[in-house]
């Protein structure tokens, strides 16, 4: 398990991480999301023993990473900004990691080099940046780390080799019980992927939770009576969002699908329905309900020097 406690970074004056804490379970798929800024690839230097905190500390089974070899040989760190050896192939770069990982599998590499379809023996600045991020995906697996760390793993891919990523990132977790940690600016990116979700912004860790049981805590209902009425006929209802347009309603609820579907029916509509939301859709409504804009965190910048000019 890695072990992050109340840990906070500084660079001169600016807080890149403020009294961050977070536990990540071993086997799981573990997907950060912030806007440029949050401190998602602070946090995974600290997490990689790249970065030493100002305060708090990061622990993996019980032991400092920070100039522990023995940890950090248990551990890949693909960066967002990638590095390779100058005039490299892929070839010598897999050389390389063979000496410094002891569980380096060769096999795989020519496996996975094969199924990226890349030429192992070309120079690597000569791939486009698209295959400079699989060439760093196939050394970083074929070490078979018990930890791994993706940071924006997926950009400049293609939708195709997107979908390879995942699967074989998922296929490490299933099968060898490794614990990967990927960041991206989408929460679509990761939906389909994570097991558990953080959400970061401006330093501090914002949200956090297992996927599934966000999903299931929230859901969309639509119900409609033939007499009028407000809000107020669902005070029994932990209710984070209504709208009504006609006769029909539409409310985000927060609580047990069966017991207030239950509920519902006893109030005689004339419609009712439940609908599936999406992983945006409920960390936008979570967010709402902690007083935060959440669309405001994604803003780029141009969106946000529109705004601005707007107010």
């Amino acid at each position: 398990m890695i072990e992050v406690n109340n840990v906070t970074k500084i660079f001169d004056t600016y807080h890149a991480l403020d009294h961050v804490s977070c536990k990540i379970p071993e086997g799981c798929v573990y997907g950060m999301v912030g806007s440029n800024g949050a401190g998602k690839s602070t946090l995974l230097r600290l997490l990689s023993g790249v970065y030493q905190p100002e305060e708090g500390d990061v622990e993996i089974d019980g032991v400092p990473v920070f100039e522990n070899p023995a940890v950090k040989a248990d551990m890949f760190f693909v960066p967002d900004e990638l590095f390779f050896l100058h005039g490299a192939s892929l070839k010598r770069m897999a050389q390389l990691y063979k000496r410094v990982y002891p569980r380096f599998d060769e096999e795989r590499f020519h496996f996975l080099t094969s199924s990226f379809n890349l030429n192992e023996k070309a120079y690597i600045h000569t791939f486009s940046k698209g295959m400079k991020r699989q060439a760093a995906t196939i050394l970083a697996l074929s070490t078979k780390p018990k930890y791994i760390l993706f940071d924006e793993t997926f950009d400049g891919l293609d939708p195709v080799m997107r979908n390879l990523v995942k699967n074989l990132i998922s296929q490490d977790v299933a099968d060898r019980k490794a614990t990967a940690i990927i960041t991206s600016h989408s929460l679509r990116e990761l939906e389909d992927t994570c097991d558990q979700l953080a959400l970061l912004h401006k330093g501090g860790l914002i949200f956090e939770s297992d996927i599934m049981n966000l999903k299931t805590s929230l859901f969309k209902v639509q119900v409609a009576y033939s007499e009028e009425y407000d809000r107020d006929k669902f005070e029994d209802i932990e209710i984070l969002k209504f709208s009504k347009r006609g006769s029909v309603s539409t409310m985000i609820v927060r609580g047990d699908r069966e017991e207030t579907t239950e509920r519902l029916w006893a109030m005689s509509p004339i419609l009712l329905e439940l609908l599936p939301l999406s992983l945006e859709e409920v960390f936008t409504y979570e967010m709402e309900a902690l007083g935060y804009e959440f669309h405001d965190v994604f803003l780029d910048e141009k969106e946000r020097e529109v705004r601005a000019h707007e107010k």
